[in-house]
């Protein structure tokens, strides 16, 4: 018996629970891979999750920090945002690093997909390593405060180690920049 066929559900039916722009949320009635039925809650996300690590020719990585209003606490990340899955994904990564940060970038990498929370959520993400940046003036949304730093890129990568940066996808877009940057040298 393959993995797949192991681990099988079945889908019995579906309902939305809830609706905004941002989310929805549904609740499948499944057999689950035991054979037993079951419920399974979904969060669906009309948008990509992108992150963009932003390393000048120094070597310093440019950081946003905001108060994070589901975790009630202030944290460090890269410059993230929501893209419309109609547009390529690099063109929303371009336009959310210029809106939070005002930084445009020559150069941009495609460090990768990620799955987000994958148990109960169908995100998926994008992290690209941009450089060769030039400064310019944010534009950050409305129910944004943002600040930015730049800290070493090593200093980053500590931040991700010892729990200074908790942002998941901030984390895995550090360390494939570490990592990418890494084999480019080699």
């Amino acid at each position: 018996m393959s993995i797949d066929e192991q681990s099988h559900w079945t889908l019995v039916g579906s309902r939305e629970i809830y609706v905004n722009p941002w989310i929805r949320l549904r609740e499948d009635h499944v057999i689950r891979p035991d054979g037993k039925p079951g419920i399974y809650g979904v969060v669906e996300f009309p948008t990509y999750a992108l992150g963009i690590v932003p390393v000048d020719a120094e070597g310093y990585v440019h950081l946003v920090g905001q108060y994070r209003y589901t975790l009630e606490a202030y944290s460090w990340e890269i410059p993230e945002g929501g893209g419309d899955k109609r547009i390529p994904m690099i063109e929303s990564a371009q336009r959310e690093l210029v809106e939070e940060t005002g930084i445009t970038a020559a150069s941009w990498i495609d460090l990768g997909p990620l799955h987000l929370s994958n148990s109960v959520t169908d995100e998926e993400g994008r992290v690209y390593l941009a450089r060769e940046l030039t400064i310019g003036q944010s534009r950050p949304d409305g129910d944004e405060v943002l600040h930015t730093k730049r800290v070493p890129l090593a200093e980053a990568y500590e931040m991700c180690l010892d729990g200074r940066i908790t942002d998941a996808v901030a984390i895995v877009g550090i360390v494939r920049a570490v990592e990418y940057l890494k084999r480019e040298r080699d």
